[in-house]
């Protein structure tokens, strides 16, 4: 689509009485041009074993299509019908809990033949049925897949054909997973166990890789039998989603998104966040990154919330701030879940754009004016084309690897993504996310390495290549310990980068009340919390940026950077503070000429940048805090977009309180 899309999800299934008419009344008033359908709501367009009912979806079509609405239609595979476990109770998911009991969605066996039968017969139903409808342009499969813990005897079998597919002899599972420790040695694959009760973290982290590609398979065979019906024009996606921690926090711990999102034309997301005082917009930053990294393209927002919690009711103007600040980080749409709040069952009180009396309210009326200015400006700001020079390398195997061997007080791997990129958004340095396959690393000139704990040789290798050839590289602790199995290298740590980190160490430590000095450190004195390693450099060249402030661990170095071949490489020994973590980025960006103008600003004033499809330069300036801001527009000047007028080189701009302006360059 070549222009803004500003959705909701609607469910005229749920609705009390009959107010088709007048919802699409009050989303034209809105601006609303697309709503996202279906995806709940298998049991009624199946009641029955093989009985189909889709009128609703045809009623809701028609009733858009002649009100110029565009529909995304969602396979409901995610939510099972009754008469299916009453006739296979066995389509539940056995977990490390024990058998799955019906009543919640996502609890279902997604490798279950009979599943994947009753799933394909109503995929072809009503894929096939809806395909050629002029309302619709593409389809969601299934929602927020994941593979639900499913550990059962089905998908046990599945993991030793795996085993035995990719290892090919036990003599070899038994040395590369440290299976002779404990008795754990497997002498005959008729003999191997269940995975739920292991106690060897490389073979646990097998198997959660191995139901990782679970669902990298079941998304590929839904994409698939969509593909069958598709239309020239229309998309698939699939709204993937995160770790929640309360809201959306961090690299999605049962999917890996990069592998999962290659069959989709266009990758989608659901980015939910704190809202009132707390809301700063980092969760829809690093949300849209990830997923604008997925496909290395524009991508949509198919749920975030409008009302949602009492918590999260948003002030006057966050919603318009949200919207916009989705759309500086490529996305081309804006959706909420959802559009009507529901009256009872699980959730009746995550609240939509309406409330419980359907009435226009502050939310749905400040939803109006984003949808107008959608409209309005939509050729300037759809597709809006980002290139950075920084990326986070994020890892699905490092998670599953920190989830075995946590720190000490429970902190895990999406805690040290989030200690890092928090503070490169908060200096306005743009970044994108890539894996540790990524072969392209000098895409980039700073590359984030949090915690690779887990990871192959070759990837460490090119790391130290990429600083070689003038790249800078930023690990934080644990980084390079284990092979991609988990298996911790015998080498001194950390191992393979050491050779460009120019530093070693053999003991690490729980810190209590130590605390951080140095000259690389401007700001006031750091502390440590969680995790500290006992750095020695292993050069008189190596630049220690911090040493531990404690009485006997202050001979050791915390925090280093190395100059090696025509880059440099730094190395965080302990989870600092995020002011000490700042500073250290910050050396490093400067390091490589990454400091500009948009860093004049910072935290609350974010800003974002792109070139728009005509070729002219946006810069997105926002303002997340309850106090209006001030600052010096230090480019060339431009026109605001929001409100038309001309902004002058040196002039002095003022946002409101949680308030946007969007500047075109020339």
């Amino acid at each position: 689509m070549d222009k803004l899309l500003y959705g909701v999800a609607y469910y005229d299934e749920y609705m009390p009485y009959d107010r088709l008419n007048e919802d699409i009344r009050m989303m034209k008033e809105a601006g609303i041009n697309v709503v996202r359908i279906a995806e709940s709501t298998w049991s009624t367009h199946e009641p029955q074993n093989g009985v189909f009912d889709f009128s609703s979806v045809d009623r809701v079509l028609d009733a858009m299509h002649e009100a110029g609405i565009h529909v995304i239609v969602g396979t409901p595979t995610y939510a099972i019908p009754t008469w299916m476990v009453k006739e296979h109770p066995d389509v539940l998911a056995v977990t490390a809990a024990g058998p799955g009991k019906y009543g919640a969605r996502q609890i279902m066996d997604i490798t279950h033949p009979v599943y994947l039968f009753h799933a394909e017969r109503i995929i072809r139903k009503l894929i096939e049925r809806v395909s050629k409808h002029p309302a619709v342009i593409g389809y969601q499969t299934d929602n927020e897949t994941k593979h639900y813990g499913t550990a059962g005897p089905n998908v046990q079998l599945r993991f030793v054909k795996y085993m035995r597919d990719t290892y090919e002899t036990l003599d070899r599972v038994n040395e590369l997973f440290g299976l002779d420790y404990w008795s754990n040695r497997i002498n005959s694959w008729e003999d191997f166990p269940s995975v739920v009760g292991t106690i060897n973290g490389s073979l646990g982290a097998e198997f959660a890789k191995f139901q990782r590609g679970l669902v990298n398979g079941f998304l590929a065979w839904q994409v698939g039998l969509v593909n069958e019906y598709k239309q020239p024009g229309q998309f698939v996606t699939q709204n993937f989603d995160f770790e929640w921690r309360g809201y959306s926090f961090g690299v999605q711990p049962s999917v890996n998104h990069f592998e999962a999102a290659v069959p989709f034309d266009i990758a989608g997301v659901d980015i939910y966040h704190p809202s009132q005082d707390e809301l700063t917009g980092i969760e829809i930053s690093f949300g849209g990154d990830m997923t604008r990294s997925l496909k290395g393209s524009n991508y949509l927002v198919l749920e975030t919330q409008a009302q949602a919690f009492p918590h999260w009711t948003p002030y006057p103007g966050q919603l318009r701030l949200q919207a916009f600040s989705h759309v500086a980080s490529g996305a081309d749409m804006v959706a909420y879940w959802h559009w009507h709040s529901i009256h009872n069952s699980f959730e009746t009180y995550w609240k939509g754009l309406l409330s419980h009396d359907f009435l226009p309210n502050p939310v749905y009326n400040e939803a109006g004016t984003i949808g107008r200015d959608f409209a309005r400006l939509s050729d300037e700001l759809v597709h809006l084309r980002k290139q950075n020079d920084v990326a986070v390398m994020v890892s699905n195997e490092a998670l599953t690897a920190l989830e075995w061997f946590k720190l000490p007080d429970g902190k895990l791997y999406n805690d040290v993504v989030r200690w890092l990129y928090d503070e490169l958004y908060k200096m306005n340095i743009g970044c994108d996310f890539i894996t540790p396959a990524c072969e392209k690393l000098d895409d980039y000139k700073v590359v984030i390495v949090p915690a690779l704990y887990a990871v192959p040789d070759a990837t460490l290798e090119r790391l130290n290549a990429f600083v070689e050839q003038g790249g800078h590289a930023v690990y934080s602790f644990k980084s390079g310990f284990a092979d991609e199995r988990i298996k911790v290298r015998t080498s001194q740590q950390p191992g393979i980068i050491g050779q460009a980190c120019g530093v070693g160490y053999s003991l690490f430590i729980d810190p209590k009340n130590v605390g951080l000095k140095g000259a690389g450190l401007t700001a006031a004195p750091g502390t440590v919390t969680s995790w500290m390693e006992l750095l020695t450099p292993l050069t008189d060249e190596v630049e220690v940026l911090a040493h531990y402030d404690h009485p006997q661990w202050g001979e050791y170095a915390a925090i280093t950077r190395n100059r090696y071949g025509k880059g440099t490489a730094t190395y965080i020994g302990c989870l600092t503070d995020g002011a000490s973590a700042h500073e250290v980025l910050k050396g490093t960006v400067q390091e490589a000429g990454l400091w500009g103008e948009d860093q004049q600003v910072s935290f609350p004033i974010i800003v974002k940048h792109g070139v728009n499809q005509q070729g002219a330069q946006l810069r997105y300036y926002f303002n997340y805090s309850a106090e209006p801001v001030s600052f010096v527009y230090p480019h060339a000047a431009g026109q605001e977009l929001l409100d038309g007028c001309s902004i002058n080189q040196g002039e002095q701009l003022t946002l409101a309180p949680w308030g946007v302006q969007i500047i075109k360059a020339g």
